[in-house]
Order: C-alpha cells, then structure tokens, then sequence
C-alpha cells in the first residue's frame, strides 16, 4: 500500500445520526417522510445532492436547481448548529492517521460538504496530515459510484512523491463504513478495509477487511 484514502462520515466523526435526524427534519419541512431504515438502506453515503434529489423524486415533488440549492443550504446551517454539540471523533481516528501518514499519502474522500470536511479535520486535529480533499462539491455522481475515488487518486498523483511513479488504484486502502463507500472503493480497484461503524460485519462483507474499530491499528494491510 502506498496511500490511503479515508471516507469522513461514520469514519472520522460520529455524526451519521446527525446526518439522519437534519435529513429527516429538512424533508418533513418539505412534506417528505424518511425513516431510519430507508436512510441507513438507500441514502447513508450518498452525498446531499443526490439524496435530496432521490427523496424528491420518489414521492412526486417537483425540483428544479434553485429548490436542491435551498434544500443543501438549509441542512448545512442546522449541521453547522447542532455538530459542535453532538458529533464526536472516534476513538483511535487520530493515532491511526498519524502512524499511516509516516508511510503513506492520505487523502480523504466523501460525500460531505466541503467547509464540513475542513470543519472536521481541523476537529480531529489531522488536517495538516491529508494531502488531499475530494468533497461533494468536487463530483457529479456520489457513491456507490467511483467517481470520487477516481478524482482521490488523482489528486494524489499530483504530489511530487507520486510524479515518477504514478500511484495506481491497487496501491490504495479506502476506509469506510458503509455498503456504498466499499463498493465505490472496489469498483475503482482499490482494497477496501470497513469499520462497523455504520453497518453490521455482514453487510460489509464486499470489504477486503473488516474491523469493529480503528483504535489500535497503527499500521495495517487489508489482508486479516
């Protein structure tokens, strides 16, 4: 392995309830119901646009760019107010960042919003760790699709470590914590190491390896 790429929801901070609940209250304001299962079922992972976009699509409302433009915004200003109270770091997140970024180029790759993600690394105190950001803002299509990591690795491959050497995708571990994140990860080639964060060891079995937690694992390879 040469680099690794993290996802930052439900990996870096514990903040998919968060997530859940804003989802929920924003789209009730707009006439829409979501539950627990269908979120954690269809949207856990997918980045505001599309969930957004789905939701609307699904129950009949009408949409149009300046409706998704308000719908992002009004979720950004409640996450902004309720995420210093609420969310934490997990456990290990920074230890393990630090032993993983004296070997090897990391990145982070999600489908949060980009002023969130600076938000949260500068939180976890590993922002000056990362070389490099892919945010929802950076793509078109959210994961499961690989776009994200595409746009990852080539962002690393702009570093002088990587200019005589381009990294290639089997040189890379994704970290995630969801079904989409390790199947965005796999269809780009990369291995996939999942955190039972989000989702039961069984529903992350496309993983190459899975763990209940990244306290303790300093230094890793993706094989058990």
């Amino acid at each position: 392995m040469r680099a690794v790429l993290l996802d930052c929801n439900g990996v870096i901070i514990d903040d998919e309830p968060v997530h859940l609940r804003l989802f929920q209250k924003v789209l009730k304001e707009e006439g829409i119901p979501l539950t627990r299962k269908e979120y954690f079922k269809r949207y856990l992972a997918m980045d505001d646009r599309s969930c957004f976009k789905d939701a609307f699509r699904r129950h009949g409302k009408p949409f149009s760019g300046s409706v998704l433009k308000d719908l992002i915004e009004r979720k950004a200003g409640y996450y902004k107010r309720t995420i210093g109270k609420e969310a934490r770091i997990f456990p290990g997140l920074k230890t393990f960042v630090k032993g993983h970024a004296r070997h090897l180029a990391l990145a982070v790759v999600s489908g949060a919003l980009r002023r969130e993600i600076d938000w949260i690394l500068k939180k976890a105190g590993i922002r000056r760790y990362i070389s490099a950001v892919v945010s929802a803002e950076n793509v078109k299509n959210g994961k499961p699709d690989s776009e994200c990591y595409r746009k990852g690795l080539s962002a690393l491959n702009r570093l002088p470590r990587f200019r005589k050497d381009p990294l290639k995708a089997r040189e890379c571990l994704a970290v995630e914590d969801s079904i989409h994140g390790v199947a965005a990860a796999k269809r780009m080639g990369m291995k996939a190491l999942a955190v039972t964060n989000s989702y039961s060891r069984s529903k992350l079995s496309r993983a190459d390896r899975v763990v209940s937690t990244l306290l303790g694992l300093r230094f890793v390879t993706p094989e058990p």
